[in-house]
């Protein structure tokens, strides 16, 4: 099951206690006043729990000030009331500490939930949307739950909360504000090139955008909803209506007004009738986590009727029908020791930043990359810096931005290679990602060694250890030189056997007859993988119909958008001499069953069945293929799918 019981941190005596509440409270105030995060999300709850359970132990000792009774948020001058509580959420971190939840809750209202409402905890900033007759008139922060900040002046620059409503209803409106992964990156960039520092994540982005009043560039957030409820003003009938709605519906009536929902995401909220549904529903959730433009840290579980809802009640934090099943923290704060400077199959420089080793979402992290030297400069990244590591689920981990409030002053700048840091020749650095002026002649073993792939060529017997042999020994130069090697030269090589030898030149003569679409993969051209490269191949059929293509025609190909199109047709441009080398070997240079593009049709082909839909059961449909095959490899099977 996903997610582990976050441990709670050891607090042994009154005095710790007492520091641990300040710390707690800092932290909170810092990031709802300022969107400055102290601490990171897994060490805040740590902090929490660790308090919690102290006063579990002491409940005459307990602060007044202490996060666990109260809600976080921090309210600031110029506070607007909250006509309802605005509260937080209590946690809970297993399955097991959930399923006591519900015994709780069944036991509270004297009866089992028969209802619960399932939806992902967006990682944002909380807000209170009124609407007067339709028209939205103010927005308020949470703030310490009873009242919170005004920040009106953001009405109109966020995306999914609409200036007008579909009918002239009064109702608040509450929600996440959040940036996408796009609008942070947006974001950053603009803050940089104003002079600003760069945004540590996206939460403290949207809550210091939001906040800020004369900004001179405009920063797009993204709202999401998740209550709908009376104010004063609203109707005497709609507000009977509203209290009796079960959660869902008014999400889907929020919808209707055109208010922006989950409902719209690729984890909408959904309602099911057992625990054992909603954990299933936790699973789901948290898989897909990865891969959304947008942030989660959790999932929200509520007891989905009013009815439940009314009985169970609300304390004075949160409320007693709801729980946050919080996931494993995707982000952490931990020291950039120093920077390394590797060079890709294709010549790509790409820096990687060695960090002090930290754990998140159950790995231990000491490598994450740092995108390209532009990166390094906009975000102003220094050796010795505090900064914020990203990691969620198989993605390359990555260092988000400085933590430049935690500066000692003894951070040093990052240097950069003047030179390509494996051949020494020089570096192109006319676009963003710097390359060795060497190309992919400059890590010749691993282009080889790719090319050679299972999801490539598939020459078997051509690992590592035998291109190493090859190139040291001067026999191979480049691709084509893997089709032109001959049977005495391969019998001059250590271990190599009569078998082996004749073995390895039957795997590269069957290579020859490849389909187009994994000798264009084996190119290693940037931007095409193994998918994309089976996309190019089917569209244009022939390696000469790709060369021919322009960045037009290349932006035909599903999934090649303006970007990186001119790349792409730069790229074949260069390889012109290797394709032409290839060719002459009597490598297959066309696409079974694809069709040639029609003349005059903008560089538009396809395969062949694409060209006449079959109509049958299973048109449209992914297929999933499992278990052993006796005869054929699962690359053979995958590609023949």
């Amino acid at each position: 099951m996903t997610g582990m019981t976050t441990p709670a941190a050891v607090i042994v005596d009154a005095a710790a206690y007492a520091q641990a509440v300040e710390d707690a409270t800092k932290a909170s105030a810092a990031y709802y006043t300022g969107g400055t995060s102290v601490l990171d999300d897994d060490a805040y709850d740590r902090l929490v729990r660790g308090i919690a359970a102290w006063e579990a132990g002491h409940p005459e000792e307990v602060l007044p000030e202490s996060p666990t009774g109260k809600v976080a948020g921090g309210a600031v001058d110029g506070d607007v009331p909250h006509t309802t509580a605005m509260l937080s959420l209590d946690n809970v971190f297993s399955p097991e500490e959930f399923t006591a939840w519900t015994t709780s809750l069944a036991r509270r209202i004297d009866r089992d939930v028969t209802r619960f409402s399932v939806e992902p905890k967006l990682d944002g900033l909380a807000i209170a949307a009124r609407y007067t007759r339709g028209r939205l008139t103010q927005l308020v922060t949470r703030g310490d739950g009873t009242a919170g900040e005004d920040v009106s002046h953001a009405i109109g620059t966020v995306e999914g909360l609409p200036t007008e409503l579909a009918e002239p209803l009064t109702v608040e409106v509450r929600g996440e504000v959040l940036m996408t992964n796009a609008q942070f990156e947006y974001a950053n960039t603009a803050r940089t090139a104003h002079g600003g520092p760069p945004f540590a994540n996206p939460r403290g982005a949207s809550a210091g955008t939001l906040r800020a009043k004369d900004r001179p560039y405009t920063v797009p957030m993204t709202f999401f909803g998740y209550g709908l409820l009376a104010t004063p003003g609203t109707g005497s009938a709609l507000t009977v209506r509203l209290g009796e709605l079960a959660h869902s519906d008014l999400m889907t009536l929020a919808g209707d007004l055109g208010v922006n929902t989950t409902a719209t995401t690729a984890v909408p909220g959904v309602t099911v009738g057992t625990v054992e549904e909603v954990l299933t529903r936790v699973k789901e959730i948290a898989a897909l986590r990865a891969e959304l433009p947008f942030g989660i840290d959790g999932i929200v579980i509520k007891a989905d009727l009013a009815a439940d809802q009314r009985t169970a009640g609300s304390g004075s934090r949160a409320p007693r029908w709801a729980i946050a099943y919080k996931l494993p923290a995707v982000e952490k704060i931990t020291r950039l020791l120093a920077v390394e400077w590797n060079v890709g199959r294709t010549g790509i420089i790409a820096p990687r930043g060695v960090l002090e080793p930290v754990e998140i979402d159950g790995a231990t992290i000491t490598y994450a990359t740092l995108h390209n030297p532009g990166d390094i400069t906009r975000r102003d990244l220094r050796l010795g810096d505090h900064v914020m590591v990203h990691r969620a689920g198989d993605v390359i981990p990555r260092v988000e931005a400085p933590v430049a409030h935690l500066r000692t002053g003894d951070e040093q700048p990052i240097v950069f290679p003047e030179v390509c840091p494996r051949c020494g020749a020089g570096i192109d650095t006319s676009e963003q990602r710097w390359r060795c002026e060497n190309g992919r002649n400059c890590h010749l073993v691993a282009a080889l060694s790719y090319a050679a792939g299972r999801d490539q060529l598939d020459i078997e017997g051509l690992g590592h250890t035998r291109v190493v042999q090859l190139v040291d020994a001067g026999l191979v130069k480049d691709l084509a030189g893997l089709f032109a090697l001959t049977r005495e030269q391969l019998l001059g090589l250590e271990r190599m056997g009569e078998t082996s030898t004749d073995n390895l030149l039957a795997a590269i003569v069957a290579a020859k007859r490849q389909p187009l679409s994994r000798v264009l993969c084996a190119l290693g051209v940037r931007g095409t993988g193994r998918s994309m490269s089976r996309r190019i191949a089917r569209h244009f059929a022939t390696m000469d119909n790709i060369r021919a293509a322009d960045a037009d025609a290349m932006r035909q190909v599903e999934g090649i958008g303006t970007e990186k199109a001119p790349s792409i047709v730069a790229e074949l441009a260069e390889l012109a001499p290797l394709i032409d080398e290839l060719a002459a070997t009597g490598v297959n240079m066309a696409e079974p069953g694809a069709t040639p593009p029609a003349p005059g049709a903008d560089g538009a082909g396809g395969s062949a069945e694409d060209a006449e839909p079959t109509g049958g059961p299973l048109t449209g449909m992914s297929v999933v293929v499992t278990g052993a095959f006796p005869v054929k490899s699962f690359c053979s099977v995958r590609a023949a799918a």
